[in-house]
């Protein structure tokens, strides 16, 4: 399988490498009882690759395209990746879920209600758009202002009942909102960029499955096994001349 596909992965790996837009995102392998991570890198075309690793953090993104990817990076807030690439948007799925989940614990707050509403709106408005149109530069003006007065009214309400000891997440929320917020929010200036990293983690899901049904792999080599033949079959999917059946055929041939 690795000779044999070598110069069709080499292939996709430099085509994800010139996407102007770069999905990515790892989650939890196990090799024989111990920790390893799979990593996935995804075009908004539907080109991926997975990635077997020891390791998170920088060991784990060496050798992947994110290691030398010069455009802009989505993916969740971890802040390894924001030592890659240009330019940055983290999933607001994300975001919405741990608004959600302040909603939940601290009912007697207000901004997270009224910026979890900005964002659903937010999203609703840039998905409405036709294919490749620019927003509207005063609509998204308007947007990061009421962006701004939800977390002034964040800090306001923190300042006069300060988070509780043993729920701090809404508090830590407001305060990565207002850090990140450009990257919260670039998806509104460039029509290329998703609001979500839906993409890599619906990748990922796959690799998950395989593993639940696996357990657990005897050796990392089975998990390298596994990440080169799901890239391959990626790609096979998306050559539309090439009977999958076939093309396996040829390769375990």
């Amino acid at each position: 399988m690795p000779k044999k596909t070598e110069q069709e992965r080499k292939a996709t790996f430099a085509d994800l490498l010139l996407s102007p837009v770069l999905h990515t995102d790892c989650t939890n392998a196990k090799e024989n009882g111990k920790n390893a991570y799979v990593f996935v890198c995804a075009a908004p075309d539907g080109k991926a690759m997975y990635f077997a690793r020891r390791k998170k953090g920088h060991e784990g993104v060496k050798g992947t395209p994110v290691e030398d990817y010069q455009g802009t990076l989505v993916h969740d807030h971890e802040k390894t990746f924001y030592n890659y690439g240009a330019q940055h948007q983290e999933c607001l799925a994300h975001v919405l879920r741990y608004l959600k989940d302040s909603i939940d614990n601290e009912a007697d707050r207000t901004w997270n209600k009224e910026m979890r509403a900005l964002v659903q709106e937010m999203i609703h408005y840039r998905n409405g758009l036709p294919e490749e149109a620019p927003p509207d530069t005063e609509k998204v003006r308007g947007y990061e202002e009421r962006y701004r007065a939800i977390l002034q009214k964040a800090k306001e309400e923190y300042e006069y009942i300060p988070a509780s000891e043993y729920y701090k997440d809404g508090y830590n929320l407001y305060l990565r909102m207002e850090e990140y917020m450009s990257n919260h929010l670039l998806f509104l200036h460039d029509h290329r960029v998703p609001a979500t990293n839906n993409e890599a983690e619906r990748l990922l899901r796959g690799y998950k499955r395989k593993q639940q049904q696996a357990v657990s792999f005897r050796g990392f080599e089975s998990i390298e096994y596994l990440c080169e033949c799901m890239s391959m079959l990626i790609q096979i999917r998306q050559n539309e001349e090439s009977n999958l059946y076939n093309r396996v055929s040829e390769i375990f041939g």
